[in-house]
């Protein structure tokens, strides 16, 4: 895959942000114009399959039970196909020198990020779709589609991606970051209810899920795909809303130490 070639340098100075994003993101996308294909068929199988799975284990358990599964499995489809996604790209762009090159242009760092969150939100909305228009067809469930939904699921992608663009500077090696991706994947898809109720985990496992930005995820997406829509709502935004401010600063910062 291509970097981003030498004389953009020329085309960066003097554009606002939003062109640098758009910029960014079609450079980006470009990378993935060979394989496309088979980054949508990766990124739908997994929550599809665990919707399939988990759906058997839930029906006993009860309306709300199929719920968590259905809305968390929309939570894995972005932690798998856009977090993951952004962490591979990152540490291979930082083994191979890209970042380095990056670094050096007029750049905003964040509109970098924002960037790599669009393409691989536009190659995972596939399975999100698939997930959202299936999920409650194949579990019997009822869905109320809000509004907000076209707002909310690439609001709760952001600070994923954000954390996944941080694991990958983060691993010393490019096994490393993957392996600590992968990790961490699973204990924020396990801890804290994103697929299982809150009344089926410990509490030791409720207290860490606190601490996991998929747990506020699931939370705003059950609002606005099942309902109702709370108070809540606006917490769960706040986390995650955090949660971005404060790994695009990360990463800018170390990107910065780079052009240094």
């Amino acid at each position: 895959m291509s970097t981003i070639p030498r004389d953009a340098r020329e085309r960066f100075y003097g554009q606002s942000v939003p062109s640098q994003v758009l910029d960014l993101f079609l450079m980006e996308m470009t990378n993935w114009r060979w394989c496309w294909r088979s980054a949508i068929l990766s990124g739908i199988v997994t929550p599809l399959f665990s919707l399939l799975g988990l759906g058997v284990f839930a029906r006993d358990s009860g309306t709300e039970a199929l719920v968590y599964v259905m809305t968390g499995n929309v939570v894995v489809s972005l932690l798998f196909g856009t977090m993951n996604n952004v962490q591979s790209r990152v540490q291979w762009m930082r083994f191979q020198g890209g970042l380095d090159y990056i670094a050096t242009l007029p750049v905003h760092r964040y509109a970098f990020v924002l960037s790599m969150v669009a393409a691989f939100f536009l190659l995972n909305l596939p399975s999100i779709i698939i997930t959202m228009a299936l999920g409650p067809w194949l579990l019997n469930i009822p869905i109320t589609l809000h509004p907000l939904v076209v707002l909310i699921v690439p609001f709760c992608a952001v600070p994923l991606a954000g954390l996944g663009a941080v694991l990958g500077l983060l691993g010393r090696t490019q096994q490393e970051a993957h392996n600590l991706t992968f990790l961490t994947t699973l204990l924020m898809t396990g801890l804290g209810p994103v697929i299982v109720p809150p009344d089926h985990l410990p509490g030791f496992m409720l207290v860490l899920g606190r601490f996991s930005p998929a747990t506020y995820a699931s939370s705003a997406l059950r609002q606005v795909v099942i309902g109702p829509i709370t108070t809540r709502l606006g917490f769960d935004l706040a986390v995650l809303g955090g949660i971005a401010v404060v790994s695009m600063w990360w990463i800018g910062r170390q990107m910065n130490r780079r052009e240094e």
